[in-house]
């Protein structure tokens, strides 16, 4: 059994420090953890629903996120899309241990439009487009080397020719209906504070740790 005790010390968190809008006060705590230079991407553990009605959770990267929401890509007909498919409820968590910081988000899920799908899809390596189209994401598959030499012969057969978006595979995008921005403080008296959206603007309120 691992036992220890870390104490949070490297900041604070004042109401008065917060932006009016979540989506620049996650711009700016983003760009700080960015600048720490850890990674080369930015990921963010997505939660949905399954069909049992049980949490279903996964690492994925975060491709863009602006002021119409947060936006990955995955195969639609994975569990992940299926379980969209049935309750676009969603949520995003988002930790940076370097800064003692987490962002929770929760919101609506919807795709986003066809030709920002298909640019993304362009931008991959050739590999990762072979990959999308072989891959039956989250369905059973006899083993490895199958998989592998579909996708070896998917390249051999496309050669040089542009590799198409196929049908079943997209971006998805959350928007936000609510944020909390959570501090790590000593003691364990962490800055919590939750941003809800009411009619046209956030409220923002402090929540006990």
């Amino acid at each position: 059994m691992v036992s220890s005790h870390k104490d949070f010390l490297k900041n604070s968190l004042k109401k008065g420090d917060l932006t009016l809008d979540p989506h620049l006060q996650f711009l700016n705590w983003i760009n700080e953890y960015i600048q720490t230079g850890v990674s080369d991407g930015v990921t963010m553990s997505l939660s949905t629903i399954d069909k049992e009605g049980f949490p279903s959770s996964r690492i994925v990267y975060m491709r863009n996120c602006n002021e119409n929401g947060f936006v990955f890509y995955s195969n639609y007909d994975s569990n992940k899309g299926e379980e969209i498919r049935k309750n676009n409820k969603a949520s995003l968590l988002f930790y940076w241990p370097e800064l003692e910081r987490q962002v929770r988000i929760w919101g609506l899920v919807e795709k986003v439009e066809a030709e920002i799908s298909d640019a993304y899809f362009q931008e991959r390596p050739k590999e990762s487009q072979a990959g999308s189209w072989v891959s039956r994401q989250s369905k059973e598959i006899k083993d490895r080397d199958k998989l592998e030499k579909m996708h070896q012969t998917f390249l051999r057969n496309t050669g040089n020719k542009i590799i198409p978006r196929p049908e079943f595979w997209g971006g998805y995008r959350l928007v936000p209906i609510s944020y909390e921005f959570w501090q790590g403080r000593e003691n364990r008296l962490h800055d919590r504070f939750i941003y809800k959206k009411i009619g046209g603007s956030w409220e923002i309120k402090r929540l006990a740790p």
